[in-house]
């Protein structure tokens, strides 16, 4: 009989473990990111692996802010990381946590390190720590105020807090081993000055604490279990453990694990390189729908079904792993293909007369391929449409099966259309089709006489809804190049379109809520939030096909 295979993470089945052992009655998990950015895809890959193992085993998810540098962070991004999450739906509790909330607190274990004589206040410039910490060959040598007794450590402390010091003028030390070979563990600074004023504490404070002091004692405070993050802080771990042991504490210790970090093709996801993108307007904002941001995706259209479906595919890797990014688009693709309405759409309108069309038809379409709870639509055939100017060529290459001049088309849910004659401009621009129409080939009629190789979409050019179309592409034509980032944008990874029209089904429809379509033979459209009444603009979401092939 064949074994069942259990499909659990490794995160899974340790924690599986402990909960047997009786180690933990209830899991706390907890995502802490720093307010000085937005959110990417990236981000939410960590977020969904530390709140998708606390509702695993019916535990708890933190969301707390770690605040505690007052020159990067402001409320603006807590905001936009709350309403980031809140879309998500992820639960985090009735209400997030801060680090800075935390301020005493780490402050007095901080004054209980350099009391038992593990943490000393050290004068060296952040050069000189640098060079003294020495090397991955080197074992670093002691600094110079390390031995500071006791009482003198517990003066210059409170004298840091109390504001008596100018920025870098003197840190607080933890007292560990110069000669470890995990470089973290050579003294790491703890505390730092800074003599800026802090959005939520303003000016209390003059001393901060650094990540990997605070963060541990954060995660014991709070409860956390388990503290997961990207493998990159595997070498940190030593740090965090240290931390905990050397407090004093009653309570169960959090335990870190760390899981594959996450790198995607063909975008960074670094906030310091996408805020250069930002900041050098390479980009229209962090919502940009170029960008990974989730603002930018949200931007663009990509349901948040779509996101969840790109995670539980790449799992929780235990080694850091490359992902396509064209992956997300596949989903996005799987899950809109079902729920969109299906409308006729051009991007580049070429006006075509049917001379022999004397009165307005009506015609009936249904607003799905296969969806038929989506119900139909009336589609106005019109004496003037409109088609896409690529669907007609007067010089067609081999193998076009388009419209071509005297040649047959079909127009999508009407009639067989025949171009008689080409008009164009004073410069040779072709400016208007003249064209009949066969009443006897209505779709859906049986008609079988003869055949034509194409159909095309088009609209109503009397009734038909202009709107303004965006087409988003690559925003980097190779994988960027992180140090010269404008050397790698694609110069076409936006192209608009002022002047595109959709039958006019669509007013109805966005007028019924719905905000995302397929636009047949272009791709799928959302609506974007710069529309206001009477001037609409759709980003494409993404294209109707895909390069991406799925995991088997």
């Amino acid at each position: 009989m064949a074994k069942d295979v259990d499909d659990r993470s490794y995160i899974e089945k340790i924690i599986s473990s402990e909960i047997e052992q009786g180690k933990h009655r209830h899991i706390i998990t907890r995502f802490p990111p720093e307010p000085n950015g937005h959110l990417h895809i990236g981000s939410i890959f960590a977020v969904n692996i530390s709140h998708s193992m606390a509702k695993k085993f019916g535990g708890k998810f933190n969301l707390r802010f770690d605040d505690t540098n007052p020159l990067k962070e402001d409320v603006e991004y807590v905001d936009s990381i709350i309403e980031d999450i809140d879309w998500l739906g992820f639960d985090y509790g009735s209400k997030p946590f801060f680090g800075s909330d935390y301020s005493d607190q780490l402050y007095q274990y901080a004054m209980y390190l350099v009391e038992t004589g593990r943490a000393f206040v050290c004068d060296l410039s952040p050069e000189e720590i640098k060079t003294y910490r020495g090397s991955l060959t080197h074992v670093g040598r002691n600094s110079p105020y390390r031995e500071r007794s006791i009482a003198e450590n517990i003066r210059l402390f409170q004298s840091m807090k109390a504001g008596k010091y100018q920025n870098g003028e003197k840190v607080l030390r933890a007292k560990i081993d110069m000669s470890s070979p995990n470089i973290s563990l050579r003294d790491p600074v703890i505390y730092r000055i800074i003599h800026a004023s802090h959005y939520r504490t303003g000016d209390r404070w003059c001393i901060y604490p650094m990540y990997d002091y605070a963060h541990p004692i954060q995660d014991y405070i709070e409860g956390v279990t388990h503290s997961l993050c990207s493998n990159e802080f595997v070498n940190n771990r030593p740090l965090y453990e240290w931390v905990l042991h050397n407090l004093a504490l009653k309570n169960k210790l959090p335990r870190q694990i760390e899981f594959g970090r996450l790198n995607l093709t063909g975008v960074v996801t670094s906030k310091r390189y996408l805020r250069r993108l930002v900041a050098e307007k390479h980009v229209s904002g962090w919502d940009d729908p170029r960008l990974p941001t989730i603002k930018g995706l949200k931007r663009r259209g990509v349901p948040k079904e779509a996101i969840f479906a790109f995670l539980n595919e790449i799992g929780i890797p235990k080694n850091q792993s490359t992902v396509d990014y064209k992956m997300l688009d596949h989903f996005t693709r799987q899950e809109l293909q079902q729920q969109s309405h299906c409308l006729m759409s051009v991007l580049d309108p070429l006006k075509v007369t049917i001379t022999n069309l004397t009165e307005t038809v009506q015609l009936t379409a249904q607003n799905h391929f296969s969806n038929q709870s989506l119900g139909s639509r009336k589609i106005p055939f019109t004496r003037e449409i409109l088609i896409d100017r690529k669907d007609f060529s007067d010089n067609p290459p081999p193998k076009y099966k388009r419209l071509v001049a005297g040649g047959e088309v079909r127009l999508k849910d009407a009639y067989f259309i025949k171009c008689n004659q080409v008009i164009r401009d004073n410069n040779g621009r072709i400016v208007e089709l003249l064209c009949t129409y066969d009443p006897q080939t209505k779709s859906g009629s049986g008609f079988k006489a003869r055949k034509v190789k194409g159909t095309i979409q088009w609209v109503s050019a009397t009734q038909g809804m202009k709107y303004q179309a965006r087409i988003f592409n690559d925003l980097f034509s190779r994988q960027p190049d992180t140090e010269n980032l404008a050397d790698s944008l694609n110069e076409s990874s936006l192209k608009e379109y002022g002047s595109a029209y959709a039958e006019p089904a669509l007013a109805e429809l966005i007028a019924e809520g719905f905000t995302t379509f397929q636009f047949i033979r272009i791709g799928y459209f959302a609506l974007d939030p710069d529309s206001i009444e009477g001037s609409l603009v759709f980003n494409r979401v993404v294209p109707l096909k895909s390069s991406y092939q799925p995991i088997s």
